[in-house]
């Protein structure tokens, strides 16, 4: 049995952020020294996400634009996976594609098959600023790549084509939320 503190226990839950907010549709950026501290905005992380009940929560996903995702989510062999990662870097993939099941708390309610690989690493930085290297197999290797994918600016929205892609846009219209128009240049 874990012992300490639980993650999220000294949280507060914040509002998340639905598809077609600014915030989900845009690049975030670097942590840097004048960010920190940032144990109070994980531990806020950690309990947005068990509120919702997700495996995974991007900064971005409540407003935040800062390079940091949290998780707590089960391998293939239902071995759990908890932690934090600051500034993040996508390293490598195994090249075998799987489509799974993939939702997102920023578009509640929804899910779609979705093209993942099968394998992936991330390395980046823990809370003390330490070289740390995550790596995830199957469910938990599908996670790792959609927060990623959020610190980008994306969604799993758009790896979604024809008839998938189609059916979901049409029910993130039904749900009343919109991508946002791009600023004239």
């Amino acid at each position: 049995m874990p012992r300490g503190p639980i993650p999220g226990g000294s949280g507060a839950v914040r509002p998340l952020r639905t598809y077609g907010d600014p915030a989900l549709h845009a690049p975030s950026r670097e942590i840097t020294a004048a960010d920190r501290p940032l144990a109070p905005l994980i531990e806020d992380m950690y309990a947005t996400m068990y509120a919702a009940r997700g495996v995974g929560l991007a900064a971005c996903q409540i407003g935040v634009p800062l390079r940091l995702f949290v998780y707590d989510c089960p391998d293939d062999e239902d071995r759990r996976h908890r932690g934090h990662i600051l500034n993040p870097r996508l390293t490598h993939t195994d090249g075998i594609t799987l489509r799974g099941p993939e939702g997102c708390l920023s578009l509640p309610g929804l899910e779609a098959s979705t093209p993942r690989a099968d394998l992936a690493v991330v390395e980046g930085e823990d809370l003390d600023g330490s070289p740390l290297r995550v790596e995830g197999t199957g469910f938990f290797a599908r996670c790792l790549q959609h927060e990623y994918d959020h610190l980008d600016g994306g969604l799993y929205t758009d790896l979604l084509t024809g008839l998938r892609r189609r059916r979901t846009l049409r029910a993130v219209r039904r749900a009343g939320w919109s991508r946002p128009v791009p600023a004239a240049d």
